[in-house]
């Protein structure tokens, strides 16, 4: 068993009377790509939201290389060496591909390095050749690259991915699994929040999948995929039980 890197301890969240989370155990391993899916209103981006900080959990606890981060603010967070790709890219659009990545770089390193390391990432992303272009003016795809690039440029221990392929193209969907593929033979552990089930099949080495709020089942891609009650909530043939 390789280390635990994330885990949560009875992770709730509760808006007024709604369990949004409710008491999620969730164990994220050193060097795995761990995908979170589930229907929707399972309260993915809920759960996606306390891990990073944004929310504040109403009980349990988040601990994160093993020190509780529960009461942490995102960018402590971020120090410990979480970094965070959100669903709408926030890239810098009237500036140049290559500079963007030079300003999420400039706090990580040093001068010298600096253009070495932005012609890695430049060319990781495959977005060399479009270095001097706007960001504006790159295709969506290429701007979720960019934002991905953004969030490497950190040198994060835990890259964490809410929706990385909500608006692309199947293409661009297949390349970008394939970018974290490559993040992750490089040792990046990587937790993603999704709902396209290719995408998820291309990627994931374990699958959580949530359900009103609970972990409804885990295991392996193969495992989860092959289990007829997830099917079922995702195909809406069972009907709520409250």
């Amino acid at each position: 068993m390789s280390e635990v890197l994330l885990q949560t301890h009875g992770l709730s969240k509760r808006f007024g009377g709604h369990a949004a989370v409710s008491e999620v155990d969730l164990s994220v391993r050193r060097g795995e790509i761990h995908c979170l899916i589930g229907p929707n209103g399972a309260g993915k981006s809920t759960l996606f939201k306390l891990i990073v900080g944004t929310h504040e959990a109403s009980e349990g606890r988040i601990e994160f290389q093993g020190r509780e981060v529960t009461g942490e603010r995102p960018y402590q967070r971020v120090q410990q060496g979480m970094s965070i790709k959100m669903q709408a890219p926030s890239v810098f659009r009237e500036l140049p591909v290559r500079q963007n990545i030079h300003i999420a770089l400039q706090h990580h390193a040093r001068l010298a390095e600096l253009r070495r390391e932005e012609d890695r990432l430049l060319e990781l992303l495959d977005l060399a050749a479009d270095a001097d272009k706007p960001a504006g003016e790159l295709s969506h795809g290429q701007q979720q690259w960019l934002e991905i690039g953004m969030a490497l440029a950190l040198k994060p221990v835990l890259l964490l991915m809410d929706e990385p392929t909500a608006g692309l193209s199947p293409e661009e969907t297949f390349k970008t699994g394939e970018l974290i593929q490559k993040l992750n033979a490089e040792g990046m552990t990587v937790l993603v929040v999704e709902h396209d089930m290719a995408f998820i099949r291309q990627i994931a080495q374990r699958v959580t999948v949530l359900h009103f709020g609970k972990v409804f089942a885990e295991g392996s891609i193969a495992e989860v995929i092959a289990d007829p009650r997830v099917a079922e909530i995702y195909l809406g043939k069972t009907h709520e039980h409250h």
